[in-house]
């Protein structure tokens, strides 16, 4: 029987990406992001398409409503909708922290209580986290984009245990450096944050060193993640986490060997 498939944070990206090879595999797709406009191309490929903010709690539940009432079950949920904030702790406002929670963790949790309750009375199910290495490591000015991750990656090991005897699988992705938007978002906003501040050199240092990192390798495609989302839902028993990505194993290896204070001067000769 043919999967059905929701997947946030489809207009671009990974997530448009991993849509893409999903459709063409033959899965039953529906794209939700708020930009319907950048969607279309999924259309045109056979897919559907559904306008919804994370964050609003109507959105949520009337995609929900609309997918269960056209196919009557969603099979996997691929939670990838997600941004980042940078900035020193001492100057992204509470405000901002709080919108990056509620979009990085709080706006998933919704979406996936509100799946859960269909999956286990349709005897199973398969919710895909987007995490991030980000949330096993940690860079400067990335304090509260890291604490979405970090958080993201205990909660979906809870989520996992719970809901294990229901027969639904929890599989968190854990992404390295992949060249989609995200750089462009999160360096700009950084860098005006701390202009004339006692951050500011750093900021640029930062942004310097991510167009680096972010381009000139065939690992930083989103293609990469999509293709391992593909292989976590045709497995049978898929694992607990993929790492995947330009430099995502070799940081988390170091990240797990390495001590704190090596860590910390790794991080900050790489800056220089």
């Amino acid at each position: 029987m043919t999967k059905i498939v929701l997947i946030t944070g489809a207009s671009s990206g990974m997530g448009k990406y991993t849509a893409k090879t999903l459709i063409n595999e033959g899965y039953v797709v529906y794209g939700a992001a708020r930009r319907v406009e950048n969607m279309q191309d999924l259309v045109q490929m056979g897919g559907h398409v559904i306008g919804m903010d994370i964050t609003d709690e109507v959105q949520i539940e009337a995609a929900v409503a609309r997918i269960l009432s056209e196919q009557g079950k969603i099979d996997v949920l691929v939670n990838n909708a997600g941004y980042a904030i940078y900035g020193a702790v001492e100057q992204v406002s509470i405000a901002d922290a709080r919108c990056q929670f509620d979009v990085n963790l709080f706006g998933l949790a919704s979406l996936t209580q509100k799946l859960l309750p269909h999956m286990r009375e349709q005897g199973g199910g398969h919710i895909i986290n987007i995490t991030s290495i980000g949330g096993k490591v940690y860079t400067p000015l990335g304090a509260w984009y890291h604490a979405t991750k970090h958080a993201l990656e205990g909660w979906s090991d809870c989520l996992r245990v719970e809901t294990a005897k229901f027969g639904i699988k929890v599989t968190i992705i854990e992404p390295g450096a992949i060249q989609t938007e995200f750089s462009d978002v999160m360096a700009g906003p950084m860098v005006e944050l701390s202009k004339g501040g006692p951050y500011e050199a750093l900021s640029v240092a930062i942004e310097s060193g991510n167009k680096k990192y972010y381009t000139g390798a065939p690992s930083n495609s989103p293609q990469v993640i999509a293709d391992v989302v593909l292989k976590s839902i045709k497995s049978k028993k898929p694992k607990t986490r993929y790492a995947a990505g330009k430099m995502a194993r070799t940081t988390l290896f170091m990240r797990r060997w390495m001590s704190d204070k090596a860590f910390d001067k790794a991080l900050m000769s790489m800056l220089k």
